[in-house]
């Protein structure tokens, strides 16, 4: 009786349809990339930023101030700072009478010292180009670490969608689920492009990395991988290798990217909206046929190794497809975590893994 593998050498183990499906499914390791390493220019920090005068508000709108104006105060009075402004100001009295056109004048060599220094609790003002989080929501000074929460929220992130979307690949298919966290990643990485505060941001951040890592998990290494699933066990290498060079690629384009783009919304848009393209794939990639197997789905796998066949201009002989009917199949196991760990061979490939990654 035909073992799986019998049958997909008849197949073709790595023809014209596997070809196909692996290079659709390798996109997806270049938008896992952008969305990992993304952070390096959404929030980079700024360039050049001041300061803003306490009270600032109320000057400008006292004085009529246009923003080129205020920019030259502020510069002002980072220059009568020995450019030290970044983070603290002059604690000038919003009630004393200042002149409109040189509100500093009263700042002489000879009483700097007298004047106390502030926080910038009116915010800052920035000069780039290239807009990020951190002139966005004033991630500078004491709040830059905020930035790195986000980044640490997104691998949380990863670290659930590989427990819970993991699990729910094996238990429900994989193409479900990679098409569920396709949709996933593109919805959350819209509102966090559109985030009106950093608490928005970070929690979609945290979303978008759940969803990320299950449309990564399920088209590349989740226990029985997607890809490897449907390729002879002597191409399984080589495509595990392949894939990473599509990661590899993401990464070299994230830079170009954010040369082009200047704003991290834009940047945040371009990098998303690929996950919606995916959606496509529910009528250009099958299920996986050896999971539909252990599922006690015969007839829909074998349908689909008609079509991987017909596509590899093979034919599958009849009696192959009534001998799977016929095979006895063992009871359905769902598998847990402790598989990891339940062998010798498991926990030696399961210790190698976890301190590859």
């Amino acid at each position: 009786m035909p073992s799986f593998e019998e049958f997909l050498k008849e197949a073709g183990e790595f023809g014209r349809f596997q070809k196909k499906v692996f290079l659709l499914l390798c996109q997806t390791g270049i938008t896992f990339s952008l969305l990992f390493v993304g952070v390096v220019f959404l929030g980079r920090d700024p360039e050049q930023y001041w300061c803003k005068l306490p009270c600032a508000s109320e000057l400008r709108k006292h004085c009529r101030w246009t923003l080129e104006e205020e920019y030259n105060i502020t510069t002002l009075a980072s220059s009568l700072m020995n450019g030290s402004s970044q983070c603290l100001s002059y604690d000038i009295d919003c009630n004393t009478s200042l002149s409109c056109t040189s509100p500093l004048s009263h700042l002489t060599n000879k009483n700097l010292s007298s004047v106390a220094f502030t926080t910038c609790q009116d915010g800052w003002l920035y000069k780039q180009r290239h807009s990020t989080i951190a002139s966005e929501y004033n991630l500078v000074c004491d709040n830059k670490w905020i930035i790195d929460m986000t980044q640490s929220l997104l691998n949380l992130g990863f670290l659930l969608g590989g427990f819970i979307l993991g699990y729910a690949a094996d238990r429900y298919g994989r193409k479900v689920i990679y098409l569920f966290s396709s949709f996933g990643a593109g919805l959350s990485g819209l509102i966090v492009a559109f985030a009106p505060n950093i608490a928005v941001f970070s929690i979609f951040r945290f979303v978008q990395g759940v969803f990320g890592k299950g449309s990564w998990m399920t088209s590349f290494v989740i226990g029985k991988d997607w890809l490897t699933e449907i390729v002879g066990s002597e191409q399984r290498r080589i495509v595990a290798i392949v894939i990473q060079v599509f990661f590899t690629l993401g990464v070299v384009i994230l830079p170009g990217i954010a040369y082009i783009i200047p704003t991290w919304q834009g940047i945040q848009l371009v990098t998303t909206l690929p996950n919606f393209i995916f959606l496509l794939y529910y009528w250009m990639v099958p299920e996986s046929p050896r999971w539909l197997l252990t599922r006690k789905e015969e007839e829909k796998a074998i349908k689909i190794m008609q079509s991987i066949a017909k596509e590899n201009g093979k034919c599958l002989p009849p009696h192959y497809s009534q001998e799977l009917r016929l095979k006895k199949r063992e009871e359905i196991r769902d598998p847990s975590l402790l598989e990891l760990v339940r062998t010798p061979q498991m926990r030696k490939f399961t210790l190698i893994l976890m301190y590859a990654w």
